[in-house]
């Protein structure tokens, strides 16, 4: 069993705020025995037009801060940053990656993976401001095979599958989560879905709202949930750091009862 930490912050402007308030949370989930922390997509800097002034490479101070305090505490750590993404005149044109970085418990960078859908629906248009990535990835951290998921993302169930195909047992899904009529509810039915369709674990973790910003990212409601649906914890709308117990003989116990993954029929319907 692993001891996984959902760390629901509020996120800031500045960096240096938003790396001190995640390593008081990693300091919290340490207390409780955390072998992983994840905090929300966007954890670098909260989304406008400072994100492409405002990147960081991967080994910029606002990581390195990060692996610090993951070495500090032996602890995993996956987080949403944004990465310059090529040159004005070049692959990226200026733009962003958004990127979720996985970091192991020696502060080595494990994996990056580069939002691959972007959220250009609801009047929003990140792909004015970030590159989309192509690439699924999978991660071993805290002994589990874990797919990274950014947001948007979770919209797409041909990920989740893809990821799952590459072995993922739990799937980690960080997210600004954007408020609005529908919008909490949309969140909480997809995250249940994708765990559901892939008989996995989903660790979804979202910011907290920030009272000081008016953009509307970030509604909380981080949530573990288990194979079969079941919501293990859900946080709320309040910043907290809460961690849940991810026992994998649940993950065997439910596809002994519900094989579906193998009970697929790719291209059934006939000519």
């Amino acid at each position: 069993m692993t001891r996984i930490a959902l760390c629901q912050i509020p996120v800031d402007e500045e960096p240096a705020v938003n790396l001190r308030r995640a390593r008081e949370a990693m300091e919290r989930a340490a207390a409780d025995g955390a072998e992983l922390a994840i905090f929300p997509e966007a954890t670098l800097t909260r989304y406008g037009k400072r994100i492409t002034d405002l990147a960081e490479p991967l080994d910029g101070p606002f990581v390195t801060g990060l692996a610090e305090a993951a070495r500090a505490h032996r602890m995993a750590v996956i987080a949403g940053v944004f990465e310059p993404g090529g040159q004005p005149d070049g692959p990226g044109g200026g733009r962003v990656h958004n990127t979720a970085v996985a970091l192991g418990p020696s502060g080595e960078i494990a994996a990056a993976y580069r939002k691959i859908h972007l959220f250009d629906s609801f009047g929003a248009r990140e792909s004015e401001l970030v590159a989309p990535g192509g690439t699924p990835a999978v991660v071993e951290l805290a002994g589990l095979r874990i797919g990274l998921v950014t947001c948007y993302d979770v919209r797409f169930p041909e990920l989740g599958r893809a990821l799952v195909d590459r072995g993922a047992e739990v799937l980690a899904v960080i997210a600004a989560w954007g408020s609005g009529p529908m919008k909490e509810e949309h969140w909480a039915t997809l995250v249940r879905a994708r765990a559901i369709e892939n008989t996995v674990w989903v660790a979804a973790v979202g910011q907290a709202p920030n009272p000081a910003s008016r953009d509307g990212f970030g509604v909380g409601r981080s949530m573990l949930v288990d194979p079969m649906g079941v919501v293990r914890a859900d946080l709320g709308p309040a910043p907290g750091v809460l961690t849940s117990v991810l026992d994998p003989q649940i993950t065997i116990d439910t596809r002994n009862a519900l094989p579906c993954l193998e009970h697929r029929r790719l291209g059934a319907g006939g000519s």
